[in-house]
């Protein structure tokens, strides 16, 4: 992913406010390079909308940028931007807002990528879509970023004694929706 333009002109000033370590152009450039694919992934994972995954990146390292917070690293700087990430998406849902079929992009409609991706999304993508956004969002947050229950803790602001029964649940439900919808594909072929 490129350096957003918003942000190439925050960074072109002499003094950008960004979290007290002070992190400079470059290193916060490199810093945008390695995190912003995950963080684009995880929101469109989670909200299902890749336009409103690309505005909430956006959103979200503006955001980063002009926090006074006291980050010690690059992991702690990655936590508090997918914290900062699940906090725009969450008033992004409470929004009340009417949609219609002329709004959802052409590519929805259309299967590309390799066989494996396809066939992952083929039993995934409908298991998930059917799942509510929060446990999306853990299931994300575990497997396809790794973190663990502290971590996913910080991020999502749930107590981190909840975490486990979350995820244990929401992989339950998934594993529920997937074996459901293998069972209705046979039973149809069957007819």
């Amino acid at each position: 992913m490129r350096l957003d333009a918003t942000i190439s002109n925050a960074l072109a000033g002499d003094a950008v406010a960004t979290p007290a370590t002070a992190m400079q152009n470059d290193a916060f450039a490199a810093f945008y390079e390695r995190s912003a694919r995950p963080l684009w992934a995880y929101l469109a994972r989670v909200s299902g909308d890749a336009a409103l995954a690309d505005d909430l990146l956006q959103e979200s390292y503006m955001r980063f940028l002009c926090a006074d917070a006291e980050l010690d690293g690059e992991v702690a700087s990655r936590k508090y931007l997918f914290r900062i990430a699940t906090n725009l998406m969450k008033d992004y849902w409470r929004k009340p807002r009417a949609t219609s079929m002329d709004e959802v992009p052409e590519e929805h409609f259309s299967a590309h990528g390799t066989s494996a991706q396809v066939e992952t999304e083929m039993m995934l993508g409908p298991a998930l879509k059917q799942m509510r956004p929060r446990e999306r969002q853990l299931l994300w947050l575990a497997y396809a970023e790794g973190y663990s229950h502290r971590e996913i803790a910080e991020v999502t602001g749930l107590a981190s004694a909840s975490i486990r029964l979350l995820l244990f649940r929401a992989r339950r439900k998934v594993a529920r929706l997937i074996t459901d919808r293998a069972t209705d594909q046979t039973a149809g072929r069957m007819q």
